[in-house]
C-alpha cells in the first residue's frame, strides 16, 4: 500500500456528532473540504475554529484541578514543529546488510539513552535503536543531521516471529510483521500481527524482551491480549496518563487498523485498555475495547465506498501509531489517509486508463494511482494524518455509556511535513512525556544511496 504528499496543502476539520465529512474535492491541487455540521468551518479562509468537544464542552484550554476530565483538548494549532533528522544507514548485527532500509515502523521513545527504537527492513522484522541528534527544520534532507546506532539491529522475537497461532503454533500469514514497540517498566513491550491473516489462524499477539537488546534469551511470549481477533490489538501501543489510569482500568492503549483483511480488525482507529505487567501471568490478558468500529458499525466511513472522497476513513487508510499526550484529554492516532475517490484495483500513472478494465480480467479496474501501481486500495493522493479523540468519549465506552463505535474525533487534520513521505505514510509515533515532544517516523521519505529508501524522524512539541 503506497501513498503521495498532496502538495502541501493543510486540510483541518471540526468533526460533528452526525457524518462527519461529506467530501473532499482535490482540484488544481487545492482541497476543499465540505462538512454537514453547523460550527466551525471559516468558508472566506479555509481555517477551522476550535471545536466542541465530543462531550459538548468547550475545547479550549481548562486548568487542571485534580479532574482529568476537566483537561484541555490538543488542537493542530497546538503542535509547533520543531525539525527532523535522518536515520542511519549502519547495518551491524544484521546479518541480511539492510539496516533500515524501507523500514521505520513501529517506533517508540526511550528515556534511558534518549533514543528511539525502530523495526529496520520489512522483510526481517530486526530492532535496533538509534540516537536523536539536534533536530533540523528544513527541506533539504542534506541539512538534516543523522543519528547513530546505539544498540545493533537484533532479533527481539528469538526467532518466534510467527509463533502467534494457538498456543504458540507457527502461522502462515504472508509474513508476521511487528505492528508496536513499547518501553515499559523498564521492559521493551512488543507485539505482532499476522500480515495476511485470512484464514484467522492468528490468536495471540504481545510479546515482552529486554531493553537491552543484547540480553541473552530475555524474548517472553507470545501471549494473547483480550479476546478480539489479534487484528484489533498487536500494533501501536501508548502510556495512558497516571491520572487517567484508574479511570479506564490500565496503564496502557493498544491497537490496530488498516491492514489486510479489514473484516478481521477495525474500520477506523481503535484502542484497547490493558496492563502489560499482565503478560505472562494472565492466560488471556484481559483487554478493554474503548474504540474501534466493527464491519456493522462503519461509523467514519464505509470501506467499500468508490463514489466520494472521505479521507476520515477509506479503503486506503492505514495505521501508524497513537499518543496519549500528558496534561489533556487528547487520544490521537497518527496514521495516513487518502484524499481522492477511494478504489480497488490495479494503480496506473495514466489518467486515462483510470476505470477501465485490465485486459485479461473481466471485471479488475485500472485506479488512477501514480504512487502505487500495485493492485489493491488506492485513493490517491494521500496524507499523513491525525485524529484526535476525546478520552471523555473513551471512557464513556469503558463505563458502558456508549458503544465503542458511537464515538469520532473531535478534530481531525493534516500532518504538514517539510519533505513528504513519498506517499507511504507514517510508520509509528514516539512520545516523550518529559520534554512533550511527539516523533513521527516518514516512511520512504530518505532515498539515502541505492537501496536504501529509509524513513525520516519528525518531531513535534505539544504547546
Amino acid at each position: 500500500m503506497s501513498s503521495t504528499k498532496n502538495n502541501g496543502v493543510t486540510m483541518s476539520a471540526t468533526i460533528s456528532r452526525g457524518r462527519q465529512i461529506a467530501a473532499v474535492a482535490v482540484i488544481a491541487g487545492i482541497v476543499v473540504l465540505f462538512q454537514n455540521c453547523s460550527h466551525g468551518f471559516n468558508s472566506n479562509d479555509g481555517s477551522v475554529s476550535n471545536a466542541s468537544s465530543a462531550n459538548g464542552s468547550s475545547s479550549a484550554s481548562t486548568s487542571y484541578n485534580g479532574d482529568p476530565t476537566t483537561e484541555r483538548l490538543i488542537q493542530q494549532s497546538d503542535l509547533q514543529f520543531l525539525g527532523g533528522f535522518r536515520v542511519p544507514q549502519a547495518t551491524t548485527g544484521d546479518p541480511n546488510n539492510q539496516g533500515f532500509a524501507y523500514g521505520g515502523h513501529a517506533i517508540t521513545y526511550d528515556p534511558a539513552r534518549n533514543g528511539i527504537y525502530m523495526v529496520g527492513m520489512p522483510y526481517y522484522q530486526l530492532v535496533a535503536e538509534i540516537s536523536i541528534p539536534a533536530l533540523v527544520n528544513s527541506t533539504n534532507l542534506g541539512s538534516l543531521n543523522t543519528a547513530t546506532l546505539v544498540q545493533d539491529f537484533t532479533d527481539v522475537t528469538d526467532g518466534h516471529l510467527s509463533d502467534i497461532g494457538a498456543s504458540g503454533a507457527v502461522c502462515n500469514t504472508s509474513g508476521s510483521d511487528i505492528g508496536g514497540l513499547l518501553v515499559y517498566n523498564n521492559e521493551l513491550v512488543g507485539d505482532v500481527y499476522g500480515y495476511y491473516d485470512a484464514g484467522g489462524c492468528a490468536k495471540l499477539s504481545h510479546f515482552t524482551t529486554s531493553v537491552n537488546l543484547s540480553a541473552p534469551s530475555a524474548f517472553h511470549g507470545m501471549y494473547q491480549v483480550g479476546t478480539m481477533n489479534p487484528g484489533w490489538v498487536a500494533g501501536y501501543m501508548t502510556p495512558i496518563p497516571t491520572e487517567w489510569q484508574n479511570l479506564l482500568g490500565g496503564p496502557v492503549l493498544t491497537g490496530l487498523f488498516g491492514i489486510p483483511i479489514i473484516s478481521r480488525s477495525s474500520y477506523g482507529p481503535t484502542a484497547s485498555v490493558f496492563d502489560p505487567s499482565q503478560l505472562g501471568v494472565a492466560s488471556v490478558v484481559p483487554a478493554t475495547p474503548v474504540v474501534g468500529y466493527t464491519q456493522a458499525h462503519e461509523t467514519l466511513g464505509a470501506w467499500g465506498n468508490s463514489t466520494i472522497a472521505d479521507p476520515l476513513y477509506d479503503m486506503s487508510t492505514s495505521f501508524g501509531g497513537i499518543v496519549f499526550v500528558n496534561g489533556s484529554r487528547s487520544v490521537l492516532f497518527i496514521g495516513k489517509t487518502g484524499l481522492g475517490i477511494p478504489c480497488y484495483g490495479v494503480g496506473t500513472s495514466d489518467q486515462s486508463l483510470a476505470g477501465t478494465i485490465v485486459p485479461g480480467t473481466t471485471s479488475e479496474p485500472y485506479c488512477y494511482d501514480p504512487a502505487n501501481s500495485s493492485k489493491g486500495t488506492h485513493a490517491y493522493p494521500y496524507t499523513e494524518f491525525v485524529w484526535a479523540y476525546d478520552a471523555n468519549d473513551l471512557l464513556a465506552v469503558k463505563n458502558g455509556q456508549k458503544n465503542m463505535w458511537d464515538i469520532t474525533p473531535y478534530a481531525a487534520w493534516q500532518l504538514q511535513l517539510p519533505v513528504a513521505s513519498a506517499g507511504h505514510g507514517v510508520g509509528g509515533a514516539a512520545y516523550d512525556p518529559s520534554t512533550q515532544t511527539i516523533y513521527i517516523s516518514a516512511l520512504k521519505a530518505d532515498p539515502g544511496g541505492g537501496y536504501f529508501a529509509g524513513p525520516v524522524v519528525y518531531a513535534f512539541k505539544v504547546q
